[in-house]
């Protein structure tokens, strides 16, 4: 089965050690992907209903290096990096079609289907394990399994719709007043 939120094993074994206390503290791992070289790099994105904020990131780094220290499953030095999937977000799980069915998204099999495979188009959910998308010439299903990239295509639609949900979000906010200065000094 192919697994987008870990492609190598080395990525499904980060998930592996960090996804059920990840979890376990409200949040989604979307996606894991450790980069080898002169410097190390494990990226590890992450959402919540609502949207992730910079000190949910935290939070999740925090945990999850000291989670990767116990169990070390990495060879030497490595930056750990632990971010938002972005207005533009990969798309991971099957339900993440289902949640974004609408959308304009880029998908990428790993073979050829009727010759090509690249496919943009408008998502149109999931039926009987398919992803569903909509490209000139129609309608096409796409096994789950078939898959080997898929991500949103950033468009005007899906940043208003990204804005949209920040202000819903931020609307039971009372407006901020900043005291002035010079009377905390007297």
């Amino acid at each position: 089965m192919t697994d987008l939120i870990a492609k190598a094993a080395i990525d499904r074994r980060i998930r592996d050690i960090i996804a059920p206390t990840v979890e376990s503290m409200g949040y989604e791992v979307v996606r894991v992907r450790f980069q080898g070289g002169k410097t190390k790099l494990v990226q590890i994105m992450a959402d919540k209903p609502g949207g992730i904020e910079v000190d949910d990131c935290a939070e999740i780094s925090n945990t999850v290096s000291a989670l990767l220290d116990v169990e070390d499953p990495i060879e030497g030095e490595y930056n750990l990096e632990v971010s938002s999937p972005g207005i533009d977000r990969p798309l991971t799980r099957l339900k993440d079609f289902e949640d974004y069915a609408g959308y304009e998204a880029k998908l990428e099999t790993q073979e050829l289907i009727d010759g090509r495979k690249r496919f943009k188009g408008v998502l149109q959910g999931v039926e009987d394990g398919e992803v569903l998308i909509e490209i000139q010439e129609g309608i096409v299903g796409l096994q789950f399994d078939w898959l080997a990239d898929a991500k949103l295509v950033l468009t005007d639609e899906l940043i208003a719709e990204s804005l949209k949900a920040r202000e819903t979000k931020l609307e039971g906010f009372d407006e901020i007043i900043e005291e002035d200065a010079s009377s905390e000094e007297e």
